[in-house]
This record gives C-alpha cells, structure tokens and sequence, in this order.
C-alpha cells in the first residue's frame, strides 16, 4: 500500500481523535506494531557467548534436545534446522515403518520416486505450505481435510472419517493446531488407531498449550494435562521469526527410541559408521546450528510468561470484539491455548463485500460493516501490522487439482470442482480465509496500544458503532 493511501486513510472521519497528539505526534503509532515478535532475554545471549567461549564446543543442541524433551514431556528430540525439515523426516520414518520405503531412491515396487510415491496423505486444510509441501517432495498426494464449524479451526474429525470411507488404505495423517489453540487431536487420535494409521502433530504454533486427558490413574480430578505434540506418533515443531520462540529452526519429538536416532542419521547426512565417506541411504544436511539452539533455550525458559502475556492479549480483544463486531477463535473445553495469535472473522448484520483473485482483492466501504481487508489496510495505515487468516491450502494454485473433503463429501464427487465458481455448501477452511483476520498479537503490546488498535478496527465498521464496545 502506499504512501498516499496510507495517509488517506487516516484523514478520514470515521479515524480522527483515536490517538491523542500529545502522546502520537503523527496521529499514529511512532513504532511498528508487530503481528507477533520474538521476545529478547538475558539467557539469549549468556549462551551464545558461551559458544565463543569454548570455541564453538559448548554443544548447545544437545542442550536444547534435552530441555525441549523435559519440557515437552517426551524421550527424545532431535533439533534440526526447520519445521519443514522436521516435518519431511518425520514422514520418512513414518513411511519406513508403514512401506519400508525410507530412502528416497526406490518404491517398493523399484520405480524411482520418494518414499511415500503414489500414496495419499491425509492433512489439514488450513495450513502452511511448509506443512504440505514435504508430502509432495517425497512423492505423496496430499488430501486436504477441512476444519472444523464453531470450535477449533483445525482438522474435523467428522471430515476425517468420511475421508477413511473414502480411501480407507491411508495410513499417515497429518494435522495442526491453527494459531496456537488446540484442535480435537484426541478424537483425530483416535480415529487414526481404528484405522491403523500413524498421526504426525504439528505442534510449532502451538508450543506450550495443553489437552485434558482422561487418565483413571490421574491424581487430578478428571485427568492430566498434557503437551500438544504429544498426541502424534510423531511430533513436529516449528520456530522461527514471528512464532512464540526462535528466529528459525524446527524439531522432531517422539517417544520412540529407532525413530529418534533413524531422524538423526539421516539429518547428519546418512553416513555410515566408516572412516570413509560412505551412503547407503539418502540423507540430508538439516541439524540445528548452535547459535540458533542457544537462542532458543533462552527463550524456551521463558515461554510461560510469553504465553500469559499472549492470553491477556487475547482475553482483551475477546472482552472489546468478540459477537459485537466479530467472532473471536474460540477456546475449547479441555484445552488451554498458547495464544501464539488472535484470530477474528468479521461479523455484522450487514454483508460486507469484498472479492478475492489470486493475486489481487478488492471491498466495498459499507456503513456498518467492515471486509477483512479493509480492517488490514487500516491496521497497515497506522503502522500496526495485520494479516487475512491462512490461505487454505486446496485453494492455492498448485494443490488445486488435488482432493479435497468437507462435510460434503469429496470434490471429485462433484462434476464442476475444477471450476473458480465451484462451491461447497461446507467448506469452513473456506470461510475463515474469507471473513478471517489476524490481530496484533505481539507479546511486547501495552495495553494502551492494543485499545487504540481496537478502536480502530471498530472504526472501520463506522465511527459510531463504537457505542457497541463495553469501554471501561
């Protein structure tokens, strides 16, 4: 956006008197309001200096393994450069134990091609690409699964077991907890035993929230709490800039001892025990850097601060927006969120209208509404950064011919699904990409800041709606 709509924006009436020229000079905040930032601790850099210190043997990955797994509540941990690359390894030694087709070189059949060549996965639909993506690299087809209606945003087990009856000789699934709050991976869990398929969680944005899980031997009344990324056969992490830890870098959790050190054979290049180089597996170069595990460990120490701060950022926006002008990504019973990031979908008597291409978008300014887009331009306008809620995965060009499930049934049942104007009658990933927003939901926000981007997100609706807000 530029300059100049940036400034136009702010002159209009429906804005003025949000922020106070005694304290923003410029009629908008003097600093960049992040989504979401990593926070800096002392730890941070007591560590990295002791990389130096021991001329570069302080062996701080192995550290970080260690503290991640205690933390988690899991055996072992593996530290490797990307979620993606945790992400792609876990689905090797899921595929070693399903097909015996780890090395990505031959099929069990002798055809050269990745070790899940011509099997389909199951995954979710609300995603990222780097959590797709490494189904593809090893030769699989994804199929998309869609989330879930009013609860979580995150696979819906429903869709799930249509998707079974489907393709009952799946074997891997592949699920997130979108933003941070727990998804049903408890029945998702349990529909992939039935089925004998293996769960890979991919717990990177949800690090540190936590099931309720029944256990009759549990001291708490009703059961114990649990890690999400613990669920999973195999779990898989993700930190990088923006998450709630770390700058980058990715782990890959398991309870299970051969897959752990099978992980970290391949992500050390698949070497043999030789004084010569020798490979008799495809391998990989993908472990963790010790400057980034140091980091990491320092901010690991801190994580249940970040998330307390998260929540009350979270609480907040629910106490000013949530079935006034929006709906707030709710908090499911038996779960307790790490809060990475405060989603809302725009809520109003009134239809807003906007429209969407792949690469452009346009909206209407209609008095008593407000399209997501606009309330992003507006954010961006005042210096608070803003996003639309993930693009669904089946939506994006290249995953566009692929299947995908809803409470409908599979699009390939559907004569039209490859034409734009196919629609679904149960398509939620869908719906939440198109009425769905980001909020600022960076854990070094003032509350001062955070109420003058709630202003303005009321503002975009019209500057007399504001009378709906509860100020206190």
């Amino acid at each position: 956006m530029t300059e100049a709509r940036k400034k136009w924006i702010r002159e209009q009436a429906r804005f003025q008197g949000i922020f106070d020229r005694k304290i923003y000079k410029e009629s908008m905040f003097g600093k960049k309001i992040p989504l979401s930032s990593s926070m800096i601790y002392e730890e941070e850099k007591v560590f990295t200096e002791q990389i130096f210190e021991t001329e570069f043997s302080s062996r701080q990955t192995i550290r970080l393994e260690k503290e991640l797994a205690g933390y988690m509540g899991v055996k072992y941990a593996v530290a490797l450069n990307s979620g993606q690359a945790a992400l792609h390894l876990a689905l090797k030694v899921a595929a070693e134990k399903l097909y015996g087709s780890s090395t990505g070189i031959l099929t069990p059949d002798g055809l050269r091609g990745g070790s899940l060549y011509g099997k389909r996965v199951f995954c979710s639909d609300l995603t990222t690409f780097d959590m797709v993506n490494p189904i593809v690299f090893e030769g699989g087809a994804p199929v998309f699964i869609d989330s879930s209606e009013d609860t979580d945003w995150s696979m819906d087990p429903e869709v799930l077991e249509l998707a079974f009856e489907r393709y009952p000789d799946v074997k891997i699934v592949v699920m997130n907890h979108v933003y941070g709050f727990p998804g049903q991976a408890l029945k998702i869990r349990q529909i992939c035993h039935e089925h004998d398929a293996l769960l890979v969680e991919c717990a990177g944005e949800a690090i540190g929230a936590e099931y309720l899980v029944e256990d009759g031997e549990a001291e708490t009344e009703g059961g114990i709490w649990e890690k999400t990324g613990t669920l999973g056969d195999y779990c898989v992490l993700d930190f990088g800039r923006g998450r709630m830890i770390g700058q980058s870098g990715g782990a890959f959790l398991t309870k299970d001892y051969y897959a752990s050190e099978k992980v970290r054979y391949w992500a050390s290049g698949a070497k043999a025990a030789t004084f010569w180089n020798q490979h008799e597996e495809l391998g990989y170069s993908c472990l963790m850097d010790e400057f980034v595990a140091a980091v990491l460990r320092g901010q690991l120490m801190h994580i249940d601060d970040i998330i307390e701060k998260k929540k009350q950022i979270y609480d907040r926006y629910v106490e000013k927006l949530d079935e006034s002008i929006a709906c707030v990504i709710p908090v499911q019973d038996g779960t307790k969120p790490n809060y990475w990031i405060t989603a809302m979908t725009c809520e109003s008597n009134i239809q807003f209208m906007e429209t969407r291409s792949d690469r452009q978008y346009t909206y209407e300014d209609i008095h008593g509404t407000a399209a997501p887009m606009e309330i992003c331009e507006a954010l961006d306008a005042f210096n608070a950064e803003s996003r639309p809620v993930y693009k669904p995965m089946s939506m994006q060009p290249v995953f566009r011919n692929n299947e995908h499930f809803t409470l409908d049934g599979p699009w390939r049942m559907y004569e039209n699904f490859r034409n734009d104007t196919f629609w679904p009658r149960c398509d939620m990933a869908k719906q939440y990409y198109e009425s769905g927003l980001c909020l600022p939901s960076d854990a070094g926000m003032t509350e001062e800041e955070q109420d003058r981007i709630i202003e303005i997100i009321c503002a975009c609706y019209d500057r007399a709606d504001l009378e709906r807000v509860a100020w206190v």
